[in-house]
């Protein structure tokens, strides 16, 4: 995160993003595959790190080998194989939908210097035992969590990079879904 200052001296929290370039690797068509997406991919990989069965699929689209790929359904835009998405679409003032699997942060269950471990959890000499519905620590980060109307304040088109109003769920150099409002 950073802070951006307003003319009127106004600090305004800021989340940095990197979206972009995402090439267009395929095109989904109901006559085809029964349903309509646009395939997309984010960070280049090395050709020498692409199993052969992906090294096909990219080198039919004329695409270099990506990282990740991802499936838009409904893609409002008309887009053609090879294409790349950029920061271009995003104009400051927007609202963002963005999505992240959420995770445990910093709660603790009640040790002090130490995260996710649990602490005292039992009684002394009476009853001897934890007692039943206790609340532990379990599974946590599974979940997908969902930031609603989160404003642009500013679109840096040279270096592809978004800065949003506020926090995102997520940690540092996660991958995460966006979609404009």
């Amino acid at each position: 995160m950073t802070s951006l200052y307003t003319e009127k001296g106004e600090q305004i929290p800021c989340t940095v993003i990197e979206a972009g370039p995402c090439p267009v690797v395929q095109l989904r068509t109901p006559d085809v595959d029964g349903y309509s997406a646009v395939q997309v991919g984010f960070l280049e990989k090395k050709e020498k790190n692409v199993n052969k069965p992906l090294k096909g699929h990219f080198s039919k689209s004329g695409v270099k080998p990506t990282r990740y790929l991802k499936e838009f359904r409904d893609f409002k835009k008309e887009l053609q194989i090879g294409e790349n998405l950029t920061v271009e679409q995003f104009v400051v003032g927007d609202k963002l939908k963005i999505h992240h699997f959420g995770g445990v942060g910093m709660s603790t269950h009640g040790q002090s210097d130490r995260q996710r471990h649990p602490g005292s959890v039992g009684q002394s000499s009476y009853p001897s035992r934890i007692i039943k519905g206790v609340r532990m620590a379990g599974r946590m980060g599974g979940k997908q969590s969902t930031v609603r109307n989160i404003q642009i304040v500013e679109v840096l088109h040279d270096q592809n990079l978004i800065l949003v109003r506020g926090s995102i769920p997520g940690p540092k150099n996660s991958l995460l879904e966006i979609i404009k409002l």
